[in-house]
């Protein structure tokens, strides 16, 4: 009796094996590739919604950037700024003494404190407002550095606080938010910008 052929699976010559191997490389390159783009452009909307909620919890109003230019000491000509305090813009090269003043800070001063990462408590009270003075004091001696308070006449509020772009108008005093302001704000240095 004759036997049967076996069924054998044909053996793929050098040029099919290297045709398949290359054909699996390619494969995983595109894998690769797909896996890396779909990577970055889920770590980009991760980072830009972090970036927009962040934003949006941030204390205070943003204000547009007005540069930081430096301009020479004692300036008179008036600087025009696009907020009342000033949150940016052009301002001397000297800081002013961190801590409680008295009597109002030359906004071409100030705003260089909040450049430095400074943070300004501002108050309006033409008829005197001993109390709140006494609680904005209360707050402003907790920082030894990095915090300006001062009085600022002709605001539209009673309290003021500003940082580099950022504002908030307060009409009565608030420890949590003026706080919450300081602590979100003070050490960001803005030199780069």
């Amino acid at each position: 009796m004759a036997r049967k052929a076996r069924n054998s699976i044909p053996t793929p010559s050098r040029k099919e094996t290297a045709r398949a191997r290359r054909e699996v490389q390619r494969r995983r390159r595109r894998a690769r590739t797909i896996a890396l783009v779909s990577s970055a452009v889920a770590l980009t909307a991760l980072l830009v919604s972090w970036s927009i909620l962040r934003a949006s919890n941030m204390p205070g109003d943003s204000v547009p950037d007005m540069g930081n230019a430096h301009i020479e000491e004692g300036t008179e000509s008036p600087q025009v700024y696009n907020s009342t305090p000033p949150t940016s813009g052009p301002h001397y090269g000297s800081l002013a003494r961190w801590g409680i003043h008295t009597s109002p800070i030359p906004n071409e001063l100030a705003v260089h404190n909040l450049e430095d990462g400074g943070v300004g408590i501002w108050y309006d009270c033409p008829d005197g407002c001993t109390d709140l003075v006494n609680q904005l004091e209360s707050v402003a001696e907790r920082y030894h550095e990095g915090v300006l308070m001062a009085p600022y006449p002709g605001m539209e509020t009673q309290i003021a606080l500003t940082a580099w772009n950022r504002i908030d108008h307060l009409d009565e005093f608030d420890e949590e938010r003026i706080v919450r302001f300081i602590r979100t704000f003070q050490g960001a240095d803005h030199h780069a910008q």
